[in-house]
């Protein structure tokens, strides 16, 4: 069994969304043959709790609008940290960067199929890395100008 051609519509749709939000690290798997409740899992991060929700709104509003689905359930807003959104077919998890490396849901997945994503999500990937290293250098020379 294999995610239905809905299902890797919704993906791509989503993924796209979250990429043009600045998401870090858009990858997404085929989950349809370890999993009877859902063909898919969209996954994406970000550095801050005002950017999750910002990316989380993007996908619910780019599936609403050209594809007409909403999701079933939204949980996670009160913190940010890490929301999920279930739309039956596929669900949504946008965490905190922080929460993606300690959940580590890709280690979890890996055995699935990656579902293939457009260039603009693709390019995504090492995202989070390259902000971490930036954020460091920033807070090594802040540190060195107080003394």
């Amino acid at each position: 069994m294999t995610a239905t051609d809905r299902s890797l519509e919704l993906i791509t749709t989503a993924a796209q969304a979250a990429a043009d939000k600045l998401a870090h690290d858009v990858i997404a798997y085929d989950v349809s043959d370890v999993l009877s409740i859902t063909d898919a899992f969209l996954l994406a991060s970000a550095p801050n709790d005002r950017q999750v929700k910002s990316i989380v709104d993007e996908i619910e509003e780019r599936l609403q609008k050209e594809l007409g689905v909403k999701p079933v359930r939204r949980e996670g807003d009160r913190e940010a940290r890490w929301i999920l959104l279930d739309y039956i077919d596929i669900v949504v998890h946008v965490q905190h960067s922080e929460e993606r490396v300690f959940y580590a849901l890709e280690r979890l997945w890996k055995d699935c199929p990656e579902i293939e994503l457009p260039a603009d999500a693709t390019a995504t990937r090492g995202k989070a890395e390259e902000h971490a290293k930036l954020q460091a250098e920033e807070d090594g020379a802040g540190f060195g100008d107080q003394r």
